[in-house]
């Protein structure tokens, strides 16, 4: 490995609990890796000026996997030694980037709001990079979100790239599902035009959401599940089921909101 870190530092800033979509998101969904994995290690890998989103996952994946660790990693020296006293039994904290010093294959890299700072052009190459680091059935959960995390767009990939674009939200707080435009990952967010598939599924996704408003007298959470209903009946590749929706998520196969060309 390079022992100089790859990537660039950073705003950092971070909030207490504001990953806790994505982590709920992924204690669900990758538990059966977690568990079964020789060395369920997961990195969080960027998480900015303080370490709570480190502490956080450590926690909400000991819920599903009581083996899992986390290592923190920041490519800003002062932020590992800033984290340095929250170190613990399964939690550590180490200095670099993107080539993610290691020395096994995490089943797990996190990098929340990371992505945001380059060019879409630099994505590609660093998901590459991200997902080579990945055991064979390791997951790269990269996306962004709003500062207290009502708001969240995540991507998934496997070694082989990308499978999975999430999108959760508070649904209280939620207008019509295309406020989540403004949270699209890297990969996405200046992809949101005419004549691109993520431009036309939050088109589609707004009008099923104006068709379900009868059932908001029901709730939020049951407009969102009538929605996201009628996405999938219209022929949008809806992947996960209606237990995910009552979270406010609902997960797309990569493939149908992929960027043109």
């Amino acid at each position: 490995m390079s022992s100089r870190p790859v990537g660039s530092v950073t705003r950092g800033t971070t909030n207490p609990n504001r990953l806790r979509r994505m982590d709920r998101w992924i204690a669900a969904v990758h538990a059966p890796v977690l568990r079964r994995a020789d060395d369920p290690v997961a990195v969080d890998l960027g998480y900015g000026a303080a370490p709570w989103t480190a502490v956080e996952l450590l926690h909400r994946l000991r819920t599903v996997a009581p083996r899992a660790r986390v290592v923190g990693v920041e490519i800003d020296p002062a932020r590992v030694a800033a984290a340095a006293p929250y170190a613990c039994e399964g939690l550590a904290f180490r200095h670099g980037g993107f080539e993610v010093p290691l020395p096994g294959r995490p089943v797990l890299i996190r990098a929340a709001n990371v992505l945001r700072q380059y060019d879409e052009s630099e994505v590609a190459a660093v998901w590459r990079r991200l997902c080579a680091r990945l055991a064979p059935e390791g997951l790269l959960v990269e996306g962004t979100c709003d500062e207290v995390g009502r708001r969240h767009v995540w991507v998934a990939l496997g070694p082989e790239g990308p499978r999975t674009v999430t999108f959760a939200a508070r649904l209280a707080t939620l207008e019509r599902p295309s406020d989540l435009a403004e949270r699209l990952p890297k990969a996405l967010i200046h992809r949101n035009v005419p004549g691109e598939p993520v431009h036309a599924f939050l088109r589609d996704f707004d009008r099923a959401w104006a068709s379900a408003a009868p059932y908001a007298s029901y709730g939020a959470r049951q407009r969102w599940m009538r929605a996201v209903g009628e996405l999938r009946a219209g022929g949008w590749p809806v992947l996960d089921r209606p237990v995910r929706w009552r979270q406010g998520e609902v997960t797309m196969a990569w493939e149908a909101l992929a960027p043109v060309g």
